[in-house]
Protein backbone atom coordinates (compact mmCIF):
# COMPACT_ATOMS: atom_id res chain seq x y z
CA UNK A 1 0.00 0.00 0.00
CA UNK A 2 2.61 2.13 0.00
CA UNK A 3 5.33 3.69 -2.50
CA UNK A 4 9.03 4.14 -1.43
CA UNK A 5 8.94 7.54 -3.35
CA UNK A 6 5.76 8.81 -2.56
CA UNK A 7 7.18 10.86 0.50
CA UNK A 8 10.49 10.26 0.26
CA UNK A 9 12.29 7.91 2.98
CA UNK A 10 14.15 10.63 4.78
CA UNK A 11 10.80 12.61 5.25
CA UNK A 12 9.14 9.25 6.46
CA UNK A 13 11.85 8.83 8.98
CA UNK A 14 11.88 12.22 10.55
CA UNK A 15 8.07 11.99 10.90
CA UNK A 16 7.77 8.32 12.22
CA UNK A 17 11.32 7.09 13.17
CA UNK A 18 10.21 3.41 13.07
CA UNK A 19 12.53 1.86 15.38
CA UNK A 20 11.91 4.44 18.38
CA UNK A 21 8.28 4.69 17.37
CA UNK A 22 8.47 0.16 17.62
CA UNK A 23 10.52 0.29 21.10
CA UNK A 24 8.30 2.58 22.20
CA UNK A 25 5.17 0.15 21.61
CA UNK A 26 6.80 -2.90 23.28
CA UNK A 27 8.52 -4.63 20.92
CA UNK A 28 11.47 -6.37 22.13
CA UNK A 29 13.58 -9.21 21.28
CA UNK A 30 11.34 -12.50 20.55
CA UNK A 31 7.98 -11.12 20.29
CA UNK A 32 5.74 -11.81 16.92
CA UNK A 33 4.79 -8.74 15.27
CA UNK A 34 2.40 -8.66 12.47
CA UNK A 35 2.76 -5.59 9.48
CA UNK A 36 -0.62 -5.33 7.86
CA UNK A 37 -0.63 -3.07 4.61
CA UNK A 38 3.16 -2.98 5.32
CA UNK A 39 3.81 -1.65 1.97
CA UNK A 40 7.76 -2.03 0.99
CA UNK A 41 8.38 -2.48 5.07
CA UNK A 42 9.06 0.49 6.05
CA UNK A 43 8.44 -0.71 9.44
CA UNK A 44 8.87 -4.22 9.14
CA UNK A 45 12.34 -4.17 8.37
CA UNK A 46 13.04 -2.46 11.73
CA UNK A 47 10.76 -4.76 13.50
CA UNK A 48 12.38 -7.87 12.41
CA UNK A 49 15.86 -6.43 13.56
CA UNK A 50 14.13 -5.35 17.07
CA UNK A 51 12.96 -9.01 17.61
CA UNK A 52 15.52 -11.12 16.62
CA UNK A 53 16.09 -14.47 15.89
CA UNK A 54 13.94 -15.48 18.00
CA UNK A 55 11.01 -13.55 17.10
CA UNK A 56 8.90 -12.72 14.03
CA UNK A 57 7.68 -10.41 11.56
CA UNK A 58 4.47 -11.20 9.45
CA UNK A 59 3.72 -8.60 6.71
CA UNK A 60 1.02 -8.30 4.29
CA UNK A 61 0.16 -6.25 1.37
CA UNK A 62 -1.66 -6.27 -1.62
CA UNK A 63 0.72 -4.51 -3.98
CA UNK A 64 3.05 -7.33 -5.24
CA UNK A 65 6.00 -4.84 -6.09
CA UNK A 66 6.54 -3.63 -2.22
CA UNK A 67 6.69 -7.37 -0.96
CA UNK A 68 8.81 -8.07 -3.95
CA UNK A 69 10.88 -5.47 -2.55
CA UNK A 70 10.28 -5.93 1.12
CA UNK A 71 11.76 -9.36 0.43
CA UNK A 72 14.67 -8.03 -1.67
CA UNK A 73 15.85 -5.76 1.01
CA UNK A 74 14.81 -8.46 4.41
CA UNK A 75 17.53 -11.00 1.99
CA UNK A 76 20.17 -8.28 1.40
CA UNK A 77 19.82 -7.47 5.24
CA UNK A 78 20.15 -11.12 5.96
CA UNK A 79 16.92 -10.95 8.31
CA UNK A 80 15.29 -14.41 7.80
CA UNK A 81 12.80 -13.77 10.50
CA UNK A 82 9.94 -12.21 8.06
CA UNK A 83 6.86 -13.88 6.24
CA UNK A 84 5.70 -11.52 3.77
CA UNK A 85 2.90 -12.68 1.69
CA UNK A 86 0.85 -10.69 -1.23
CA UNK A 87 -2.79 -10.64 0.18
CA UNK A 88 -5.94 -8.55 1.11
CA UNK A 89 -5.74 -7.93 4.89
CA UNK A 90 -9.41 -8.88 4.67
CA UNK A 91 -9.18 -12.53 3.87
CA UNK A 92 -5.65 -13.06 6.12
CA UNK A 93 -5.09 -14.70 9.32
CA UNK A 94 -1.55 -15.87 9.61
CA UNK A 95 -2.41 -17.81 12.87
CA UNK A 96 -4.20 -17.42 15.96
CA UNK A 97 -3.36 -15.73 19.29
CA UNK A 98 0.40 -15.82 17.79
CA UNK A 99 0.97 -11.99 18.09
CA UNK A 100 2.44 -9.57 20.31
CA UNK A 101 1.51 -6.60 18.37
CA UNK A 102 -0.14 -5.80 15.57
CA UNK A 103 0.55 -2.95 13.41
CA UNK A 104 -0.98 -0.52 10.85
CA UNK A 105 0.80 2.67 9.69
CA UNK A 106 -1.40 5.05 8.16
CA UNK A 107 -3.54 1.93 6.24
CA UNK A 108 -7.06 1.30 8.29
CA UNK A 109 -8.49 3.83 6.31
CA UNK A 110 -7.56 2.06 2.87
CA UNK A 111 -8.78 -1.02 3.68
CA UNK A 112 -12.15 -2.27 2.00
CA UNK A 113 -13.67 -3.60 5.19
CA UNK A 114 -11.65 -1.84 7.91
CA UNK A 115 -14.14 -3.85 10.31
CA UNK A 116 -13.64 -7.67 9.05
CA UNK A 117 -9.53 -6.49 9.27
CA UNK A 118 -9.76 -5.41 12.76
CA UNK A 119 -12.04 -8.73 13.99
CA UNK A 120 -9.15 -10.46 11.76
CA UNK A 121 -6.35 -8.70 14.08
CA UNK A 122 -8.47 -10.37 17.01
CA UNK A 123 -7.70 -13.96 16.46
CA UNK A 124 -4.45 -13.48 15.41
CA UNK A 125 -3.48 -11.18 18.60
CA UNK A 126 -2.72 -12.81 22.01
CA UNK A 127 -4.43 -11.95 24.83
CA UNK A 128 -1.79 -10.13 26.57
CA UNK A 129 -1.20 -8.67 22.90
CA UNK A 130 -2.13 -4.87 21.37
CA UNK A 131 -3.23 -3.51 18.25
CA UNK A 132 -1.92 -0.06 17.39
CA UNK A 133 -3.37 1.83 14.39
CA UNK A 134 -1.24 4.96 13.51
CA UNK A 135 -2.87 7.17 10.85
CA UNK A 136 -3.36 10.65 9.48
CA UNK A 137 -5.16 13.20 11.53
CA UNK A 138 -8.67 14.04 9.62
CA UNK A 139 -7.69 17.84 9.01
CA UNK A 140 -6.01 19.09 5.89
CA UNK A 141 -2.27 18.28 5.30
CA UNK A 142 0.38 18.99 2.97
CA UNK A 143 0.79 14.84 2.44
CA UNK A 144 -1.49 11.95 3.05
CA UNK A 145 -4.53 10.59 1.65
CA UNK A 146 -7.61 12.41 0.57
CA UNK A 147 -9.15 14.35 3.72
CA UNK A 148 -12.67 12.71 3.04
CA UNK A 149 -11.06 9.16 3.31
CA UNK A 150 -9.21 9.93 6.55
CA UNK A 151 -10.75 8.76 9.75
CA UNK A 152 -11.13 10.42 12.52
CA UNK A 153 -9.30 9.28 16.00
CA UNK A 154 -12.97 8.77 17.28
CA UNK A 155 -13.81 7.16 14.38
CA UNK A 156 -10.85 4.53 14.55
CA UNK A 157 -11.23 3.87 18.03
CA UNK A 158 -14.71 2.59 17.71
CA UNK A 159 -14.04 0.78 14.89
CA UNK A 160 -11.51 -1.00 17.32
CA UNK A 161 -13.80 -1.35 20.33
CA UNK A 162 -16.55 -2.46 17.53
CA UNK A 163 -14.13 -5.14 16.71
CA UNK A 164 -13.74 -6.57 20.32
CA UNK A 165 -10.86 -4.15 22.04
CA UNK A 166 -10.79 -1.99 24.88
CA UNK A 167 -8.86 1.27 23.91
CA UNK A 168 -5.91 1.81 26.06
CA UNK A 169 -5.00 5.30 24.42
CA UNK A 170 -5.94 7.68 21.56
CA UNK A 171 -2.32 10.41 21.50
CA UNK A 172 -0.96 12.85 19.06
CA UNK A 173 1.78 12.07 17.18
CA UNK A 174 3.23 15.67 15.67
CA UNK A 175 1.05 17.83 13.97
CA UNK A 176 -0.15 15.18 11.09
CA UNK A 177 -0.67 11.86 13.11
CA UNK A 178 -2.40 9.95 16.05
CA UNK A 179 -1.88 6.65 17.42
CA UNK A 180 -4.76 4.40 19.02
CA UNK A 181 -3.68 0.91 20.77
CA UNK A 182 -6.16 -1.50 22.11
CA UNK A 183 -6.33 -4.26 24.22
CA UNK A 184 -8.31 -7.66 23.75
CA UNK A 185 -11.37 -7.32 25.69
CA UNK A 186 -11.32 -9.46 29.07
CA UNK A 187 -7.45 -9.76 28.80
CA UNK A 188 -5.51 -8.03 31.96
Amino acid sequence: MSNPEHFGEGTKRRWHHPEIRLESLGLREGMTLMDVGCGYGFFTIPAAQIVGEKGKVYAVDIDASSIDQLKREAAEKGLKNIHAEVAEAEETVFCQECADIIFYNTVLHDFRDPAKVLRNAKIMLKPSGTLVNMDWKKKPTAFGPPLQIRFSEEHAANLVKQAGFTVESIKDLESDFYIVTAKPQGSS
